[in-house]
Order: structure tokens, then C-alpha cells, then sequence
């Protein structure tokens, strides 16, 4: 028989068929798991096992999420007609059909028109009656004339079986007849299960397929295993997961295979790998992948990253949330694995988190189980510091890093006050969550368990529950705070060592306050933004490491440059450029020994190089050549933002522009010192070697473009500069010039004005070989190398202005760089424009957006990378060195 494809074109019951599209996800009903109408259950109900799975299951590319009707997605009733699905699998099921890349169907024994009445499920939902053999879209056979005419037969033959038999009832599909047997005494059931099996059910052309209380008969051969197939090869899905009760869904769970994951409801032998209870653990189920689901795409809850704020000792860096949730700290050291990565792959990446505690109706309650916790009142840096305050009502939470330990070790103190009862979670999750851990209490806190390095959180009179989550333990507490008895947790990392510290919390708290208000307190600050420059300058100078002279360009790594995007990099390195940039700000300010010990760095860097051209635009802070780029699977990154990467390729490109503000730094250095240290000058003659041999090359310029070189404008400006001030050195500092340095110098002056500037576009170009626009190439203005009065630097501004200022920012470029997606515009280009503008004479506007910068600034006056002006919101890694040193500059050069 061949049968002929037919769509099935008849509306669902409820219309859904000719709905309009689904609306937003935020829209869509969302499941909580602590409100299933038939029991209280969490997802902690699962088997610890069957959590992974679906944990995994919930991060491939595309998911197909099938189930059966009866007895998994509704409960088995005496009457057939009477099975309504569980409201909370109904909900659970829809959102999930309603995420991008995912597809959920029920495949049911029923008849199609009598699943969708019964289901009551929209459009986005696919439904599969009898067994496979109707599909909803696509997949619908018709019968040929002989198949019809055994349809009618076998139906005329089932009826006078169920006229003798009492209860027992006939479901009429499209290419066949069901028997049930459920309402019927167990005597008459037997006798018409005998009758069928031994009449209708041998008759050539008939397909039998037995269940629970049911034998169906058909003209057309169909399981549900043919029909998940059927789903999975038109949805293109990389996993399916599939519930199922009866005997029937064992066909299904046959077909499952590699992440697939299969799900046995109820008591039997299966096939499937796990197996819960019944529909309301389905619910459950559900319920938790979609959650999984949707923090994977979507990512977690993610704090506005303005508003993360940063603690520093000059070893180690960590990030706080807006609620004091402890997001983001690695170990040991800044571009170590991550031990609490919440920030990029929400709690279970790893989180240390203090609140209110909130009893349910007023009483004690369990930890979490009460209403939410109210927001903070506020969040705030103490004045001069890097110690972070963060205060509700009756509860204050001091956070800093602790002075004076170690290079390998770190040391967390949050001290809690107030009058109120604190709840604390204590989640560890080191290697950005790859590695389990366990959590030992004990008299004095809490030992971490399976890690690489020692690992122990101090917590004196703390009483500590430890739970599992199969994987990894988690340690919760309530702590009733009693007015100026402030609790203190300590979190000590390169050590197993739970007994006191020699100095108590307080004075250990005011030496390391005293480090940052003491070395703040002698900078020269410009009158104009104060305390945001000095803030600025904390920053900049807390992402230097104090133990090997390395800087690094941003607190993070993968904070995306588009939410939702594929620009997410790692910045927890030392980029010569960005390093030379940031001690350069603080020289300007008045603080020379970052500059001195990150030309130290750079010269431990250039011993083990066997020539000075050769060298690479990053390092680690030690000074070491990266490890290969890779790509943390397990996490969803921020807000979805995908992948999380450690490590950059960018420390392979050629950089050309790296020697200049080398070079720059060593003038700014010695005019603030008055001389210039002899190692120093060694590293303005490797610099200027270096231009000699390769200034004439193409290369990947400052925006590490993943595309072929090019020769950019701003690599050639700072091949000049490298040159320029290496010439202007010598005279001042008595220094021996090689002659050919000042020649040369002016050739690659020429050069630029030759292949740079076009004048169809009237601007100075990216690169010699195009007409596209990019923000560097102001620097031709603002390095020296034209007048900023020449019209070329002018038109140049207005140009950039023109193509790539959007409102309150300013974009590196518009072009297409071989990478999809968008991203954000860059503070520092805004920098540069607004010092284009001082320069140009415009200095309203220079102010103007100045102020716009200022606003876009965090409540405790941290910025990123990027500002996204339409969503008004910022972007990138978090708080990046080049914003900081931008704003600094900018306000120096308006306060004059």
C-alpha cells in the first residue's frame, strides 16, 4: 500500500492552529517549582542522576522535548475522556516550546483530534496521535481505497467483540481501532483481549501494538519510536529526552541514543535510564529543564554589568553584585580558573552570598523558602578604599580583600552587622564549575574538599547546613545578628589553616583601607570629576599585580560586547598597549611606581625573546606566553551570551602599534621623575629596533582583528611615535640617538600622509588599502604627527563624528570584520573625540560628551568597556583599564 501524504488542515479545539506567533519569552507562563498545584515538590524531588542529565541535555545546539499523554503528561483516570494533563506540565511544555532551538511534542497513543481536545496545547506544541500514524503538520496519511475498506471491516469486527463484553469501549482513529479495557470487570476484559488477539488481530495487514489496558489495531504500521524519529529529523534536533509509561513508549526509548535522554514513569521494565514517580514528578521535570533550559539561552539573572563592583589587593581581583552576591573571583590568581563564576554561568558556576533572611509568615522558615529578599538600600566603595559596603535596612555587609598575604594566597572578609538574622550561601565551584567539590563543617567553618588548591572558609559559631546536588555540596546558615556583634567570614584560599588570624578583623580591615586612602591621598587630581578620577584611579591601580609588575585590561573575561552575541574575550591579561596606557594615567596623576614595575615586567618579558620585534601583544601577568585559546562548554555566559572563553588568540597576531606607547610611557616617566633610568633606555632603543625592522608590514592592528592584515593607519602613527619620542629622550636626557632614527621617523610621517588620508572620503582612512573609518586614526591628530589645526586632522574629526559618534558614545569602527554579531561603543573612542574636539577648538561639545560618559558610569563609578546608547546599557569586560584611563585624560585636559 501507498499511502498519500495529506496535511491535516483541521483547527485545534482551541484555535490555536490560527493563532498569531507566540509572544515574548517574558511573556510566556513561567513554572515555578515551588508551586505544583499537587504536591510541594522541588526539583531536589529528582534523582541527583536525572538532574545532571537534564542539566546537560539543557546546553545542546537544538532540543527536542517529547512525552506521552496519558499517565506521564496527565494522570491515568477511570475515564479516558476525563484525562486532563497537569496545569504545571501544560506551562512547562509550552515555554519550552516557546525557547529558541527547542521543540516540544507529545506522542500519544490517542487519536489526533482527541489528544488536541484533551491537551488543550497551542500550535508551537506538535502533537502525534495513534501511535505515529497522524501528525499534526506534514506527516498525515490517507488511506488508499484497499486499506479504507480493512479500516471498516476491522471496525465492524471490534464492535461485536465490545457488545459482549461489558466495559469495554472503542476509540476510532484514522487508520485504526483501539480497545480499551480499563473501565471493564477483569473477567470481560480478559475474554475481549483473547477474542481480539486471537480474531482481528491475525488478519493479514493488521498492525497490533499493545498497552496498559488497551490493544490497538491498525492498517498502517506505526510506533512511537518511527514517529520521535520522524520529529527529530525534522526539527533537526541534537538531543531528545521522551517520557513515557507504557509498554508502548518502549519502542521510543529504543530509538534514543548518545545525550538522549529517556524517562520511565511509574513501576516496570524499561529501556529508559531513569525513572520517577509519576505525572507530577513529569511536571517536575519539565519544570526544572525548562529552567535549565532558559538559563542557558538566556543566561541567569544577570546583574547590569555598570553595576558590578570590584575588590582588590593588587593580587587578586573579585566581583560583587548589587545584593553583595560574591560572583566573580579566580584563583590563584586573576587569570586563574574561576571559583565562583555565577557571573557567567549563574549559581551553579559558583556563588558566596549574603542577605536578609526572610521568614515565611513572620516565623522561622528554611532557607530560601520565604518571600524574596528585599533589595539592598544601597551599595557604596568607603571613600578612598577598595573595601565595599552594602546595607539594607538592619543589615550591613562589608566586603574587601585582604593586604599583606602571599602571592598564592587570597583572603575574602565579609563582615556582617546589624540587628537582623543574615542568610549566607556558600556555593565554591572551582575551575568555573568543572571540578565537585564537598564541604566538611567544623567547629571553626567549613574545609572545601577535591579542589587543587586548599580551600577553607573561617566562620567561628556559624552553624552550617550542607546539602547536594549529586555533583557538588552547597552550605547554607542563618545567622541572628545581634547589634554591634558583628559575625566575620573568611574565606582563605592557598591554605587549610581555620584557626584565628594574628591580627583581629578590625585592624586587619584598616590596614588594608589605609593602603588605597594613603596612596589616593598624594595623587594630583584635576578639579574637574574629583572623585571619579580618583575612583578611576583605584581601578587602574587595582588591576595591577603588585608581585610581578603585570597590569591587566579588564577584571573578566566574556562579558559579551552584544548580549546574546559571540564577542566575548578574555582580558585578564597583560596586553603590553593597555598596560603601557594604564601606568601612563597614573604617572599623570603622580604615581610613578606602577610605571616602574611594569617596565620591569616588560624587560623579564623581552630576556626571553630573542629579539625585540618578535615581541607579542599579551602576556600573562607573570610575564608567560598564553595557553591555546578555548571554550568553556558547561557555562551559558552572561545572559546567554555564549561562548566563555579563556585565553586569546590575539597573543599570536602581529601588533605593530605595541612599541609606541612603550615609548610614550618611558617620557612620561622620566619628565615626572627627571631622568630617565638606564634599563629604560635600553627598552627605548629595543622599541626602536624593533619599528626599524617591521614598521613596513602589515599587521592586525589595535582591534586584533581575526582577519588578514592590513596596513593599519594607527600601527604606522605608532611606529612614529616610537621613533619621535625616542629622538626627543636622547636630546633632553643626554642619550646617544642612532642616527638613523630620526630619518627614518620622518619617512613614516611621509607615508602616512601619502596612504592614509583619502580624499574621497576626506578623512584618514583604517588602513592604506580601503575607504572604511576607524576611531584610532585620530591619533594621527592627537600623537603630534600633523598640527590638530591642519585641515586633514579637522576634517578627520568631523568625519569620525559623522560615521561613528551614535549620542553619548563613539564606535571603534563600522566595518564588516569577519565576525557576526554588533557590539557596543568604546569608551575610549569617546576619549579620543573628545580630546580631538578640545584640540580642534570645540570644547562644548568636548564637555557635552564628557558628561555623557560620566552618566554612563556605574552607582560606585566603575565603567566598562563598551555602552550599548540604544539599550542604554553597558557592555564588555568589567571595569576595563582603557575606560578608566580614558575619563582620567579627559578630565585632565578639561580642568585645564
Amino acid at each position: 500500500m501507498k499511502p498519500v501524504t495529506e496535511v491535516l488542515d483541521a483547527p485545534r479545539p482551541d484555535g490555536a492552529a490560527t493563532a498569531p506567533e507566540p509572544p515574548p519569552l517574558f511573556f510566556l507562563p513561567v513554572l515555578s517549582l515551588h508551586k505544583l498545584e499537587s504536591e510541594a515538590l522541588t526539583a531536589e524531588a529528582l534523582p541527583a542522576e536525572l538532574r545532571r542529565a537534564l542539566v546537560q541535555l539543557a546546553r545542546v545546539p537544538r532540543l527536542l522535548v517529547a512525552s506521552d499523554y496519558d499517565g506521564t503528561f496527565a494522570p491515568i483516570v477511570p475515564d479516558p475522556a476525563q484525562a486532563r494533563p497537569v496545569p504545571e506540565s501544560v506551562h512547562a511544555l509550552r515555554s519550552l516550546a516557546g525557547l529558541p532551538a527547542t521543540t516540544a511534542a507529545l506522542i500519544s497513543g490517542r487519536a489526533l483530534r482527541d489528544l488536541a481536545t484533551l491537551s488543550r496545547l497551542p500550535s508551537e506544541v506538535h502533537l502525534v496521535g495513534s501511535h505515529g500514524s497522524e501528525f499534526d503538520v506534514g506527516f498525515v496519511h490517507q488511506l488508499e481505497p484497499e486499506a479504507a475498506r480493512l479500516r471498516a471491516e476491522l471496525q465492524t469486527a471490534l464492535e461485536e467483540v465490545a457488545a459482549r463484553a461489558a466495559g469495554v469501549t472503542l476509540e476510532s482513529k484514522p487508520a485504526g481501532v483501539a480497545v480499551h479495557l480499563r473501565r471493564a470487570e477483569a473477567e470481560a476484559a480478559q475474554w475481549a483481549l483473547e477474542a481480539v488477539r486471537s480474531g482481528p488481530a491475525t488478519w493479514e495487514g493488521i498492525h497490533v501494538t499493545e498497552g496498559k489496558a488497551v490493544i490497538e489495531l491498525s492498517v498502517i504500521a506505526t510506533d512511537k519510536g518511527n514517529a520521535l524519529e520522524a520529529l527529530r529529523h525534522e526539527v533537526g534536533a541534537s538531543a531528545a529526552v521522551y517520557f513515557g509509561d507504557d509498554t508502548t513508549d518502549e519502542r521510543a526509548f529504543a530509538r534514543l541514543q548518545g545525550p538522549d535522554v529517556g524517562i520511565k514513569v511509574g513501576e516496570g521494565e524499561t529501556l529508559a535510564g531513569y525513572r520517577i514517580a509519576d505525572a507530577t514528578e513529569v511536571a517536575t521535570a519539565l519544570a526544572f529543564l525548562l529552567e535549565e533550559r532558559r538559563a542557558w539561552l538566556y543566561g541567569q539573572h544577570s546583574p547590569p554589568i555598570e553595576r558590578l563592583t570590584m575588590l582588590s589587593n593588587e593580587n587578586t581581583v573579585a566581583l560583587l553584585t548589587p545584593d553583595a552576591r560574591l560572583s566573580w573571583m579566580c584563583h590563584p590568581g586573576p587569570d586563574a580558573g574561576a571559583v565562583f563564576a555565577d557571573l557567567l554561568g549563574g549559581p551553579g558556576a559558583g556563588h558566596f552570598s549574603v542577605r536578609p533572611h526572610r521568614r515565611a509568615g513572620g516565623g522561622a522558615g528554611a532557607a530560601g523558602a520565604g518571600p524574596r529578599s528585599p533589595l539592598p538600600l544601597g551599595q557604596r566603595y568607603v571613600p578612598g578604599t577598595m573595601t565595599v559596603e552594602t546595607r539594607w535596612s538592619r543589615l550591613l555587609v562589608t566586603d574587601y580583600l585582604e593586604h599583606g598575604l602571599p602571592a598564592h594566597r587570597t583572603q575574602v572578609v565579609r563582615v556582617l552587622t546589624g540587628s537582623t538574622a543574615a542568610e549566607v550561601e556558600f556555593a565554591p565551584r572551582p575551575e568555573f564549575g568543572q571540578v565537585p567539590v564537598r564541604l566538611v563543617a567544623e567547629g571553626e567553618g567549613l574545609r572545601v574538599l577535591g579542589t587543587a588548591e586548599p580551600m577553607v572558609l573561617r566562620s567561628p559559631g556559624v552553624r552550617w547546613e550542607v546539602t547536594s546536588d549529586g555533583v557538588n555540596e552547597t552550605a547554607r546558615a542563618v545567622v541572628d545578628l545581634v547589634e554591634g556583634e558583628p559575625v566575620v567570614l573568611e574565606l582563605r584560599c592557598g591554605t587549610d589553616d581555620l584557626t584565628a588570624a594574628p591580627a583581629p578583623e578590625p585592624e586587619r580591615r584598616e590596614t588594608a583601607e589605609r593602603y588605597w586612602s594613603e596612596w589616593v591621598s598624594k595623587l594630583t587630581l584635576p578639579a574637574v570629576e574629583q572623585e571619579l578620577v580618583a575612583r578611576s584611579a583605584l581601578t587602574l591601580r587595582g588591576l595591577c599585580d603588585s608581585e610581578t609588575g603585570g597590569i591587566m585590561a579588564a577584571a573578566t573575561t566574556s562579558l559579551p560586547e552584544e548580549i546574546g552575541g559571540v564577542r566575548n574575550w578574555d582580558y585578564r591579561y597583560c596586553w603590553v598597549r593597555d598596560g603601557s596606557m594604564t601606568a601612563q594615567a597614573l604617572v599623570t596623576l603622580g604615581s610613578t611606581g606602577e610605571a616602574e614595575a611594569f617596565l620591569d615586567w616588560l624587560h623579564r618579558v623581552l630576556d626571553s625573546l630573542p629579539g625585540p620585534e618578535r615581541l607579542h601583544p599579551l602576556y600573562t601577568l607573570q610575564g608567560t606566553g598564553l595557553g591555546p585559546e578555548a571554550v568553556i562548554d558547561g557555562l551559558p555566559g552572561y545572559a546567554g551570551s555564549r561562548p566563555v572563553r579563556v585565553g586569546n588568540l590575539a597573543d599570536q597576531q602581529v601588533q605593530l602599534d605595541v612599541f609606541g606607547p612603550v615609548v610614550e610611557l618611558i617620557a612620561h616617566l622620566a619628565q615626572a621623575t627627571g631622568h630617565i633610568r638606564d634599563r629604560d633606555w635600553e627598552l627605548v632603543e629595543s622599541m626602536a629596533a624593533a619599528v626599524s625592522r617591521r614598521w613596513d608590514e602589515p599587521d592586525h592592528g589595535i582591534w586584533e582583528e581575526r582577519d588578514a592584515p592590513r596596513h593599519h593607519v594607527y600601527s604606522k602613527v605608532m611606529c612614529w611615535v616610537t621613533l619621535d619620542r625616542a629622538v626627543e629622550l636622547a636630546a633632553v636626557y643626554d642619550r646617544r640617538a642612532d642616527p638613523s632614527w630620526a630619518p627614518l621617523r620622518d619617512r613614516i610621517a611621509q607615508d602616512v600622509l601619502e596612504k592614509g588620508w583619502n580624499p574621497k572620503v576626506q578623512s584618514f582612512t583604517t588602513a592604506y588599502d580601503g575607504l572604511d573609518l576607524d576611531a584610532a586614526s585620530l591619533h594621527v591628530g592627537l600623537s603630534g604627527l600633523i598640527d590638530p589645526t591642519d585641515e586633514r586632522f579637522t576634517a578627520t574629526v568631523t568625519a569620525i563624528e559623522a560615521e561613528l559618534r551614535s549620542g553619548s558614545t563613539v564606535y571603534r569602527y563600522r566595518r564588516d570584520d569577519g565576525l557576526p554579531g554588533d557590539e557596543g561603543g568604546f569608551h575610549l573612542c569617546a576619549a579620543w573625540l573628545i580630546e580631538a574636539y578640545l584640540l580642534t577648538g570645540r570644547r562644548t561639545e568636548a564637555a557635552e560628551l564628557f558628561q555623557q560618559i560620566v552618566d554612563t558610569a556605574g552607582p560606585t563609578g566603575l565603567l566598562s568597556e563598551e555602552y550599548d546608547p540604544i539599550a542604554e546599557r553597558s557592555l564588555g569586560n568589567h571595569p576595563q583599564a582603557y575606560s578608566h584611563l580614558g575619563l582620567i585624560r579627559c578630565a585632565q585636559l578639561l580642568a585645564r
